[in-house]
């Protein structure tokens, strides 16, 4: 008898506390997309998703939700070992409000409709909104849980099926739901995980023929391959939430403890690994030197640590890639002639830790005013006035987000309306929900997640037109 042994290609998926491997993953490659290919398009052409009704889709969805729930503390382990974000954090905010995420758009799966269309011709017009088709996912590292339904979820509730490519550094979690899907009867072939890398498996994902939309979070310069692969390809749509270089700026009426909480939580939120992290923050210069001295005394008492521990607030950094690229940044900043007034060292002498770091005396042309760190790296500077406060804030080649503190209505309405970038907080940061829409301007990308708008992105306008003969009425 002849025993066939099949090689599956395979990658390590690394500890970032410690740099020790956690699994090894089978890599996925250009023949494994086509496969998944395949399954989500027999699916979507022939399978059940599609033509059920809304109401049937919204019960496993809502059956999907509540397995999540039951494996909250499993799931966030799988995204603090993985992606060294902080235990506690995950299980409290990361894994449920996925589950809500699910249920949301869960509560729009039977509300897709069309409408009836007044034509000026004898002609009944209407529009029939339909599920886009497959959909490649391709997520980022930074939110495993919170990437993976941002896209799963809409696409889910429009009728589509969908391959889903975590990124390489944080495959555990999108695995996990891969199964949990499976468990709450979505059918087969609807949600595809497959784990690999950007060049080989999310090029194979973005230039694939049989896709119909390609949904990407991450980097600027991989979108702009994405949508090169799109255009030669078949002509996907293409999503894109890509960079930022997002600015908070902080007016003399501020309240300087809530300003200097807010400052922080911005940038080190999540170790800096966020795509609306605050990294350049401007301070009006009647509040400035007070407000610096509360920040780096703030900063210096920051907790770096295990993310197991319930007292650290933050982990290591996601992969040694990632540690060495933010040292790199501080050691720009401070050839550049910034003042680097707290951090800039490594912490412990294992995993990828790095402290709480704060450069003043910044000019908008620096290296670590105009690229994305992504890491606990702030960029402080003083201003004068409003028009130079709007000046700086736009002096950047991204548009994702942006912050104000200020007791002045007219002074928040004039920055809300100047400011170029998709989302403006106002005496807040970090506030995102299901239902309020999330996306850049400039080359932080285009299209909305969150929200309804995301649900628009998984749906095709058909107009359906038949002549009217001998009617009183148009």
């Amino acid at each position: 008898m002849e025993i066939l042994l099949i090689q599956f290609q395979t990658f390590e998926t690394i500890d970032p506390r410690t740099g020790e491997v956690i699994a090894r993953i089978s890599e996925g490659t250009k023949e494994d997309i086509d496969i998944a290919v395949k399954a989500a398009r027999y699916a979507f052409d022939f399978g059940p998703w599609p033509r059920l009704p809304g109401v049937e889709r919204a019960k496993l969805m809502m059956k999907f939700a509540d397995l999540i729930e039951q494996n909250t503390e499993e799931l966030a382990a799988l995204d603090a070992i993985d992606a060294g974000k902080l235990y506690h954090l995950c299980k409290a905010l990361d894994i449920p409000s996925a589950a809500n995420t699910l249920r949301y758009y869960a509560g729009a799966a039977d509300k897709i409709h069309g409408e009836v269309l007044k034509a000026s011709r004898e002609l009944h017009a209407y529009t029939l909104l339909e599920p886009i088709g497959v959909v490649g996912h391709i997520i980022p590292w930074n939110f495993p849980t919170a990437m993976f339904f941002i896209k799963v979820a809409p696409s889910l509730a429009a009728g589509c099926t969908m391959v889903l490519k975590p990124a390489e550094q944080t495959p555990l979690s999108a695995l996990f739901y891969a199964h949990l899907a499976k468990l709450a009867g979505i059918p087969d072939g609807v949600i595809n995980v497959v784990p690999g890398f950007g060049p080989i498996a999310g090029a194979a994902v973005s230039s694939h023929m049989d896709i119909d939309a390609v949904s990407f979070t991450g980097s600027t310069q991989t979108g702009r391959k994405i949508m090169e692969a799109a255009a030669k390809s078949n002509l996907k749509h293409v999503s894109l939430e890509l960079g930022g270089k997002s600015p908070l700026i902080i007016f003399d009426d501020a309240d300087i403890e809530k300003a200097t909480e807010l400052a922080l939580l911005g940038i080190l939120f999540n170790k800096g690994e966020v795509c609306v992290a605050s990294s350049r923050v401007f301070v009006q210069e009647g509040i400035y030197h007070e407000f610096e001295k509360k920040l780096v005394e703030k900063a210096k008492t920051w907790v770096v640590g295990d993310p197991f521990d319930p007292n650290v607030q933050q982990g290591p950094q996601v992969d040694k890639k990632q540690f060495e690229k933010i040292l790199s940044y501080i050691e720009h900043g401070k050839k550049e002639g910034a003042t680097l007034l707290t951090g800039g060292k490594t912490v412990g002498n294992k995993g990828y830790y790095i402290q709480p770091t704060i450069f003043s005396n910044i000019k908008d042309d620096m290296l670590i005013a105009q690229d994305e760190i992504f890491g606990p790296v702030m960029a402080l500077k003083k201003f004068k006035t409003v028009e130079e406060a709007i000046k700086s804030a736009n002096n950047t080649r991204y548009g994702l987000a942006a912050g104000i503190v200020t007791k002045n209505l007219d002074i928040a309405n004039t920055m809300s309306r100047s400011i170029r970038a998709g989302t403006i907080w106002i005496n807040c940061y970090f506030a995102f929900g299901d239902d309020i829409p999330f996306g850049g301007y400039k080359m932080s990308g285009f299209g909305k997640d969150h929200g309804l708008q995301a649900l628009q992105k998984y749906l095709q306008v058909k107009s359906v037109v038949t002549p009217i003969y001998n009617s009183p009425w148009l």
